[in-house]
C-alpha cells in the first residue's frame, strides 16, 4: 500500500479558492430515538420472547454482534444517537501535537508556531521529534513511544484537543495496546485522517466519542491550502457547525448523486484501504445503519473494486443506510499517468445499487484541496437532492 499521506493535494485537485463550508439555514427536527430493551432472559418461553419483542418498537443490535447478512432498505428516515460529544477546543487552549503514524521532524515546530498564531497553546509530544532508523524508518519513534505520547496527550486535563502531525503507516501497530477506557474517561477531540483511520474506528468502537476525519498539520495545514480547509475544521471543533441545519460544500465543489435519496445514520469510514487493513479484527469498523465515508490515493479502479468487494464480502455494506464518497485520486498505475476520478462512477454504482440506499459523490474530504472535515461517530443526515449532510445532535459541548 502507498503512503497515503504524503502526496500534493494541490497536484490534486486545484480548484478555484472558495468560501468555507456552506451551511444553508433549514433546521430540521429530531424524530424520536428507539431503541430495544436488552435480550436478558434467552431462555424464557416462546411467547414471553415473542412480547418483549413486539413491545420494544424497533431492534438494535448488541454492542458486541455482527453485521446482518442481508442488504437494508432505507426505510424511514429517524434520528441516530451517534457517539458522545467531545468538548469543544475553545479559544486560546492547548492543542497536542502527536505522531501516532509517521513523523514529520522538519515540520514540528512549523507545526507549532502556526497554531501559537492563531492564538492556541502548544504541546509536542516526545515522538514528534524522533524517526526510527532503517529499515523502520517509516515510524515516528518505537510503538511504547507513539503510545505513550497518545495515552499523555489524552489524560493530560490541561490539553484541550489532539491533532496528528501527519498520517503515513503505523496507526494499527497501536490498536491492541491502547487504554480505551482512559481514552473514554478523556474525551476531546482528536484529528487526522489517511493512516489515523484506523484510530478512528478504533476509538468509535471501544470509547465511543466524535473523533474528526480532517487536516492533519504537516500534511494539509502548512502548505498552501485553500481557505475552507483551516476554516471549516476550527467550524467543527469549536462547534459552530451547529445541529438541525443543512451544510454542503462550497458552490466550485459541485457533488453528484449516484443514487437518490435521504438517509440518516452514525457517520464512519475514511480511508478505503485502512478500513480493509483492520477487518476481522475487535477495531474493524461497525458499518450497522451507518453512513459510510470512503476516500483514498493511490489505488487503480481494479484495486478499489477489490476493496470495495472486501468490505462486502465482510458484511460491512450489509446494513449500511448509505455512502458519502470523498475524493479518490492519483488513480493510474504511474505517478505521471492522469486518470479521471470519473471512470470510478460505474464501480461505485456496481457495488451500491443493490443495496438500494443513496450514494453521494465528490465530497471534497481526504487527499484533496480543500480538505473538509468530517465528524465521525456523529449522527448525520444525508440528503442527496440537497447535496448536504446535516447534524442531527451535538458533536461537541
Amino acid at each position: 500500500m502507498k503512503n497515503k499521506s504524503d502526496r500534493d493535494p494541490q497536484a490534486i485537485n486545484n480548484g478555484s479558492p472558495s468560501a468555507a463550508l456552506t451551511p444553508t439555514a433549514q433546521p430540521v427536527a429530531d424524530n424520536a430515538d428507539c431503541s430495544s430493551p436488552r435480550r436478558q432472559f434467552l431462555t424464557r418461553a416462546t411467547a414471553l420472547l415473542a412480547a418483549s419483542t413486539a413491545l420494544s418498537g424497533c431492534a438494535s443490535l448488541s454492542a458486541g454482534a455482527s453485521d446482518s447478512s442481508g442488504a437494508a432498505s432505507p426505510g424511514p428516515v429517524a434520528a441516530t444517537r451517534g457517539a458522545t460529544p467531545v468538548p469543544r477546543l475553545k479559544a486560546g487552549g492547548r492543542i497536542a501535537i502527536v505522531a501516532p503514524a509517521s513523523s514529520a521532524t522538519d515540520k514540528v515546530d512549523e507545526a507549532s508556531r502556526w497554531l501559537n498564531a492563531l492564538g492556541f497553546e502548544v504541546r509536542i509530544m516526545p515522538a514528534c521529534r524522533t524517526t526510527l532508523p532503517a529499515p523502520f524508518d517509516y515510524l515516528a519513534g518505537t510503538d511504547t513511544a507513539r503510545l505513550a505520547d497518545l495515552h499523555a496527550a489524552f489524560a493530560a486535563p490541561d490539553v484541550d484537543a489532539v491533532w496528528c502531525l501527519r498520517g503515513g503507516f503505523g496507526s494499527t501497530q497501536l490498536l491492541d495496546k491502547i487504554d480505551y477506557a482512559l481514552l473514554r474517561a478523556n474525551p476531546k477531540p482528536f484529528i487526522g485522517y489517511s493512516d489515523i483511520t484506523a484510530l478512528h474506528a478504533a476509538i468509535q468502537r471501544h470509547a465511543n466519542f466524535v473523533t474528526f476525519h480532517g487536516p492533519m498539520l504537516s500534511s494539509d495545514l502548512l502548505i498552501p491550502k485553500q481557505a475552507p480547509t483551516e476554516e471549516n475544521v476550527f467550524a467543527m471543533i469549536q462547534g459552530r457547525v451547529a445541529p438541525g441545519v443543512w451544510f454542503k460544500p462550497p458552490a466550485a465543489f459541485p457533488l453528484t448523486a449516484l443514487a437518490p435519496g435521504v438517509a440518516a445514520g452514525r457517520l464512519v469510514g475514511g480511508n478505503l484501504s485502512l478500513q480493509c487493513s483492520v477487518l476481522g479484527t475487535p477495531y474493524e469498523i461497525d458499518t450497522r445503519d451507518a453512513i459510510l465515508f470512503i476516500e483514498d490515493v493511490g489505488e487503480t479502479p481494479s484495486r478499489i473494486d477489490r476493496l470495495l468487494t472486501h468490505l462486502r464480502l465482510a458484511g460491512k455494506l450489509a446494513s449500511i443506510k448509505g455512502v458519502l464518497i470523498g475524493n479518490f485520486s492519483d488513480l493510474g498505475e504511474h505517478p505521471d499517468e492522469v486518470v479521471d476520478p470519473v471512470v470510478l462512477q460505474p464501480l461505485f454504482r456496481r457495488i451500491f445499487e443493490p443495496l438500494g440506499i443513496p450514494v453521494l459523490a465528490g465530497w471534497p474530504s481526504g487527499h484533496c484541496d480543500p480538505n473538509l472535515t468530517l465528524p465521525l461517530g456523529a449522527s448525520i443526515r444525508l440528503d442527496t437532492a440537497r447535496g448536504a449532510l446535516l447534524l442531527e445532535r451535538p458533536i461537541v459541548v
